[in-house]
């Protein structure tokens, strides 16, 4: 039985395959990898292993990966191999969320010590979530995907159904929506989960090299092609690739397209022979492809094959419910991630917050949720002109925005939002129906609300 999952990560081979071997022969699951992506292909939120990197390494260094892997889930372990001269820069990279580091030359009893140690954080880390989840509070998907409106509530239930299958999904939503993270919560609830997520953005795809970027090719397919090269399609295999933006795919390429998620071969370019492709399709698109279609930009004959199934992912206009919540967890996320003490997010702002609109969706209130968290103050909002607004009209929105600003505030508890406004109970209650409040949208768990 294997002690734990393991990625090692260098791009020099003879300590890669040493290190793999002698980890390998202490009963550990062991994948060496040469580069940085390769790892990041395999990172997921449910990963159940941790990650060994050398901090020096061409292209995207130990560092950078690490802070990656914390973007998708800063509660996976990340040990540091470094070099004699890069002892300050790893103590520098432990304040930063490194679990550990080991100098080289190592011993490798030492290095299984702290593995292990790794390892055990890392299953009571997934562990204490399966247990949330049990006594009904946030499971992944809550947390990845944070509302308690209808449709945010209604994307979950459709992801749990349809993650561990092997449909193909085509993610529709506007732009900053996520349709990245609703992408690979399907990969990460599919059997698929251990093997490559593979992330394509058609739009940054180079039209000249296209079709060896995905397909890949052999030696002497082109001039300079001088080794032969896996396409991004074969490093995916037994694993999921995500086509971002597949409507900026060039109309030529759709065609080649077709014919690989009908019959899951491909063809390098130079090679004589098709080769099977064990992989899960997944695209997205920020507009309706059936307009596409009606344009003539886009193949239905494509459009037909990758939408199996069809999830869409709500716009912050769509679900103003939970925007106040979910700044609130941007703005954790934030302190957390530059290192602040967490700053509390006044009612005031949060009623100003609801009331913005956000045409960048999460991405939008995800970069405002960094400027307060780094104590840069909210850029004024364009707002309507007093004229244009009844008196009426006005006093009734700041009321039922201040209501629903100190209930997020204070987590849907009844009694410190009365005491706060200066309300009677009977009287918050007749304000919360005559506005239709739910406070079950701002509680994270049963509360009791006796005074």
């Amino acid at each position: 039985m294997s002690r734990g999952r393991i990625l090692l990560v260098d791009d020099e081979e003879d300590m890669r395959l040493s290190t793999a071997q002698a980890l390998d022969l202490d009963g550990f699951e062991i994948e060496a990898l040469p580069d940085a992506q390769s790892a990041l292909d395999r990172v997921g939120f449910g990963f159940d292993g941790i990650v060994i990197t050398d901090i020096r390494m061409p292209g995207m260094d130990g560092l950078t990966l690490m802070n990656r892997i914390r973007e998708i889930d800063a509660e996976i372990p990340v040990i540091l191999l470094t070099g004699h001269g890069d002892i300050q820069l790893a103590v520098r990279a432990m304040r930063e969320g490194a679990h550990d580091f080991i100098e080289k030359p190592f011993d490798t009893g030492q290095l299984s010590k702290i593995v292990d140690r790794a390892l055990e954080y890392r299953r009571v880390v997934l562990e204490n979530r399966v247990l949330r989840a049990a006594a009904g509070q946030a499971d992944d998907l809550e947390l990845r995907l944070v509302g308690r409106s209808n449709v945010m509530v209604d994307l979950r239930r459709r992801l749990r159904t349809i993650g561990p299958t092997e449909a193909d999904v085509l993610i529709v939503g506007e732009t900053g929506t996520g349709k990245e993270v609703v992408a690979r919560a399907l990969h990460d609830l599919s059997p698929r989960a251990r093997k490559p997520f593979i992330a394509i953005d058609c739009a940054a795809l180079p039209a000249a090299l296209i079709e060896s970027e995905l397909f890949g090719h052999e030696a002497g397919a082109f001039p300079g092609a001088l080794r032969a090269r896996y396409g991004k399609f074969e490093h995916a295999r037994g694993g999921t690739i995500l086509l971002d933006e597949i409507g900026s795919m060039p109309w030529e390429m759709q065609g080649k397209l077709l014919r690989v998620v009908q019959d899951r071969v491909i063809s390098p370019l130079g090679a004589n022979e098709n080769r099977a492709l064990d992989v899960r399709f997944i695209a997205t698109s920020r507009r309706p492809l059936e307009d596409e279609v009606a344009a003539g930009r886009f193949r239905a004959d494509l459009l037909y094959r990758l939408n199996v199934v069809t999830l869409n992912v709500p716009p912050l206009s769509a679900r103003r419910e939970d925007v106040q919540l979910l700044f609130i967890k941007l703005v954790q996320e934030a302190a957390a991630r530059h290192r602040r003490v967490p700053v509390p997010v006044p009612p005031q702002l949060l009623a100003e917050i609801a009331e913005r609109d956000w045409p960048g969706n999460v991405r939008e209130l995800r970069n405002a949720a960094d400027r307060h968290a780094l104590g840069i103050a909210l850029q004024p909002a364009e707002k309507p002109a007093p004229e244009q607004m009844r008196l009426a009209h006005r006093v009734a929105a700041f009321e039922r925005d201040l209501i629903v600003a100190t209930l997020a505030a204070h987590r849907g508890r009844l009694k410190p939002v009365y005491e706060t406004l200066g309300l009677s109970r009977k009287s918050l209650y007749e304000k919360m129906q005559k506005y239709r409040i739910d406070k079950t949208h701002y509680v994270d768990a049963a509360e009791d609300d006796s005074p």
